[in-house]
């Protein structure tokens, strides 16, 4: 699964994008320890768009051009039965583009477990949107099976897939989203912050770092 450095070479960075401060300052303010390399959490700002742009300029300075990319941050959950706090790790993106394949999402999931006990795990489908999306439209994207909603995620994982010379296949770029549920069907939310389900996720992403660094570790194993 990994893409083992050549003997001597640099350790190959991280790059975590989200698009919101407050979520910046969630991973930011987090358990830096342990990570295998070097490690840039990236504000891309709200939308597809801005995450597109932002995360191709980064992409594109060479200290960054094999880094690896995990889009996080929060996210409306599609499932029934979701709570704010809960964790979602997503197999894949779905966005107007196309859709990409997550590396990993098992071992996140895992590594998800052990960072953040007592929290529930969802993985599957990650949807893209361009705008917030309320009622129908969340009805309609979890009946073609997306678990989850944001903006950014599709956008930043295809952007990053396309960046490069790295194309698909066993050496394609490693690649990830995991979000944080900060509105559900039965708890939605107006504002982040404000209320205890915020907050609640605010703290969870907090937490997430150690799993994105395992992760992250995981990548620089020799190929079995």
């Amino acid at each position: 699964m990994g893409r083992a450095p050549a003997p001597g070479a640099a350790t190959p960075p991280l790059l975590i994008a989200c698009a919101l401060g407050i979520e910046q300052l969630a991973l930011r303010s987090g358990d830096r320890g342990g990570a295998p390399g070097p490690v840039t959490v990236l504000r891309t700002g709200m939308g597809p768009e801005r995450a597109r742009t932002a995360v191709s300029r980064a992409l594109g300075e060479r200290r960054r051009w094999d880094a690896a990319v995990i889009a996080s941050g929060f996210c409306a959950g599609l499932a029934p039965g979701m709570h704010p706090g809960d964790l979602v790790v997503a197999d894949e993106t779905r966005g107007p583009d196309g859709t990409t394949a997550c590396t990993g999402p098992d071992l996140l999931v895992k590594a998800l477990v052990r960072a953040v006990p007592g929290r529930s795990v969802h993985i599957g489908p990650l949807s893209g949107s361009d705008h917030v999306v309320r009622g129908p439209e969340r009805a309609a994207l979890r009946g073609m099976g997306a678990i989850a909603v944001d903006m950014e995620s599709a956008a930043t994982l295809r952007t990053a897939r396309a960046a490069g010379a790295f194309g698909e296949g066993p050496g394609a770029r490693p690649v990830a989203a995991v979000r944080v549920v900060v509105d559900a069907p039965e708890h939605e939310l107006v504002r982040i912050g404000t209320v205890r389900g915020g907050i609640s996720a605010f703290r969870v992403l907090r937490a997430v770092l150690p799993a994105f660094y395992e992760w992250h570790r995981s990548l620089l194993l020799p190929r079995r």
